[in-house]
């Protein structure tokens, strides 16, 4: 009840602030994020919607179909594969992605006046409680210049034993727009620590509660055992980043009325981009019972787990770019660019060679790992695009490995879209594709850890991918088709060790959204349909579906509300499991996960700058749809529970 006082407290300020709050003549406020490598600016939407705002909290709610070990903040995949992003450098951060901000995924803002935003959303009893914090602040210097902070933290004790999460994240960042200088940087932080319980030692509590609960269905998910019991992962990053350009170019004048307006039009810029990533992965089991009986293979020690793993990088991009329509040298906008990196890599401490045998261990294979390897990588790169006209636009990017171990690397991206009327509406075509050629992580070839080692001599990865999009906003209509061949794909096999599978293997993607509105009714639905050619490689739950119907009304002209229910559903299939030690998900052929809907109700709402829900997620646990609710093997979701946030946006 507390929870539920300091919510209620916070949105009453709020409205007392907005009420008393003096109208003031500015602009209003625009976020905007930038394109890799060069940071051209492109416009994204402040984050202040109210549209589905109730589940920002829920793990399995970021995909349509979502692989995830159930508590916030814990690791996670998308199930639908053409929307996950390539393996980074450092693979032990993947699974966090989706709560690690990123230079190519950040907002700059220019908001004119101080601008600061407050969320707290939370859920659970006092002894699962899931509690997360955000807090952005933006402010200009004057018209040009501009600073700002972000702070994130996901505390959450979790619905099962041993599963807590704490991950912290805190970014500064700033820009200045000038006429022929501008520059944009961002710093970001972040520390995650993840308890790993291996997932439950036995289904049955969830599967058939009855068997082990003498009769009753009910079930305690504190009481339910774990394989793990004093294990953790920590994960910790810093991302430094700037881009600066200088523009060579024009003033335009305007005569409006007797003031004459001068406006600077930039026809040539050279561009300059700094970015220094630092990564560290520890993961200890202080229990060495579990570690040796949890593991197939020990290979350094068997009093436990405790090892690190450390990635740092440092790269540069000098480039130049002509803008389009302005240059007789180029009509269309025109870019090329060199970037040089520098990465060094360390696994742990090894202080045994190969080949070794000693009494409890595992004898060692014939593999000798280097502690620590640096290397230089050199690319070009340009950038083909035409974003005036309202009949054909199109974007090429393409950036090719000169030096080190990405000699030979090719990496092009393409996009054409098109728009006419049909009848009264605006239909909008997108044709896209990629080929990539790609050296695989360094992590993927070689590392050395007391339960996983390998020495791996992987060839290049392979993928091209076409496809196209028709959308019809008028009718709430957009349909993506694509297909991809991948060869050389590299993936984590039954014994959690990466191979690479020589062979072509195609995906085949469907995507359909299609919304409906009557009246205050409105119906948003997403379908998608997704064929591996070899499951076994590459498993996917073939048809996902997420729908979401609600109400969308005001009460007194101010209140607006979204009142609801929606539901995620893929069919059953034989899903990747999790490794907590090398935080990797991995082929398995035995345990099947899915045909299970999961389903919240809510209510959802905004009164001027305040946003503010309440939802019971999983409502249908126990009462239909049977009990296989797990995400991953031995991974159950979250059972039903009651969660709450709000978030307020303050300007003065």
């Amino acid at each position: 009840m507390k929870k539920v006082g300091i919510i209620i407290l916070l949105a009453f300020f709020c409205v007392l602030s907005s009420e008393a709050k003096k109208k003031q003549d500015i602009p209003a406020p625009y976020a905007w994020s930038l394109t890799q490598p060069l940071g051209l600016r492109y416009d994204v939407p402040m984050d202040t919607l109210m549209h589905n705002f109730y589940s920002t909290d829920i793990p399995s709610s970021y995909s349509t179909a979502y692989g995830t070990t159930g508590n916030l903040g814990g690791a996670a995949f998308s199930k639908i594969f053409f929307d996950r992003e390539l393996p980074s450098e450092f693979i032990f951060k993947d699974p966090f992605s989706h709560w690690i901000q990123t230079a190519s995924t950040w907002k700059f803002y220019n908001t004119h006046i101080p601008y600061t935003q407050l969320s707290y959303l939370t859920g659970g009893s006092k002894q699962t409680a899931q509690d997360d914090l955000k807090a952005l602040f933006s402010g200009n210097i004057n018209q040009r210049l501009a600073f700002g902070g972000s702070v994130n933290y996901i505390l959450s004790r979790g619905h099962y034993q041993h599963q807590a999460t704490k991950d912290l994240a805190y970014s500064i960042f700033g820009s200045y727009l000038g006429d022929r200088y501008d520059i944009q940087f961002f710093l970001n932080t972040y520390n995650f620590v993840n308890q790993e319980n291996g997932g439950i030692s036995d289904d049955t509590y969830i599967l058939n509660p009855e068997e082990v609960q003498g009769g009753q269905s009910s079930v305690d998910t504190r009481t339910i055992p774990t394989y793990l019991t004093d294990a953790y992962n920590r994960v910790r990053g810093q991302e430094y980043y700037a881009t600066q350009r200088y523009k060579f170019g024009f003033y335009q004048e305007e005569q409006q009325d007797t003031t004459v307006i001068r406006t600077f039009i930039p026809v040539t810029s050279i561009i300059h981009t700094i970015e220094y990533n630092a990564n560290k992965h520890r993961f200890v089991n202080q229990s060495a019972t579990e570690d040796s009986t949890y593991f197939t293979n020990t290979y350094m020690s068997l009093g436990g787990t405790n090892e690190e793993t450390t990635y740092h990088s440092i790269r540069n991009t000098v480039g130049i770019s002509l803008l389009e329509g302005f240059n007789k040298y180029a009509k269309m906008g025109l870019a090329a660019y060199a970037t040089y990196e520098y990465r060094h890599y360390t696994f742990p401490r090894d202080t045994l060679s190969s080949g070794s045998v000693i009494e409890g261990l595992t004898p060692r294979p014939n593999i000798s790992n280097p502690r620590s390897h640096g290397e230089s990588l050199l690319w070009v790169g340009g950038e083909l695009s035409k974003q005036k006209g309202e009949l054909l636009t199109y974007n090429v990017n393409g950036k090719f490995g000169l030096a080190g171990s990405v000699i030979g690397d090719i990496d092009v991206t393409a996009d054409v879209r098109s728009r006419f009327r049909l009848w009264k509406d605006t239909v909008q075509l997108k044709a896209y594709g990629f080929f990539k050629n790609l050296e695989p992580s360094y992590f993927y070839k070689r590392y050395t850890s007391n339960h996983f080692m390998w020495n791996n001599n992987f060839g290049k990865t392979r993928r091209m991918r076409v496809g196209g999009e028709f959308s019809i906003k008028r009718w709430g209509t957009k349909l993506n088709v694509g297909i991809e061949n991948i060869q050389n794909y590299i993936y984590f096999n039954n014994n959690c060790l990466p191979q690479q599978e020589g062979s072509i293997i195609q995906v085949f993607h469907a995507r359909l959204n299609q919304n409906f509105r009557l009246g205050i009714l409105n119906w948003q639905n997403e379908v998608v349909y997704q064929k591996s050619s070899k499951p076994s490689i590459i498993p996917l739950p073939e048809l996902s579906v997420y729908s979401n119907l609600y109400l969308l009304f005001r009460i007194a002209k101010v209140l607006h509300v979204q009142l609801g229910a929606d539901c995620r559903y893929y069919t059953k299939y034989k899903s990747e499991a999790f490794q907590p030690a090398t935080l990797t998900f991995h082929t398995q052929d035995q345990i099947e996960v899915g045909n299970y809907p999961f389903m919240n109700v809510y209510i959802n709402m905004k009164l001027k700058q305040t946003r503010f829900f309440v939802m019971m997620s999983h409502v249908n646990q126990g009462v239909f749809g049977g009990n296989n609710y797990f995400s991953l093997p031995h991974y159950p979701l979250n059972p039903r529970m009651f969660q709450m946030g709000l978030s307020i946006d303050f300007s003065n």
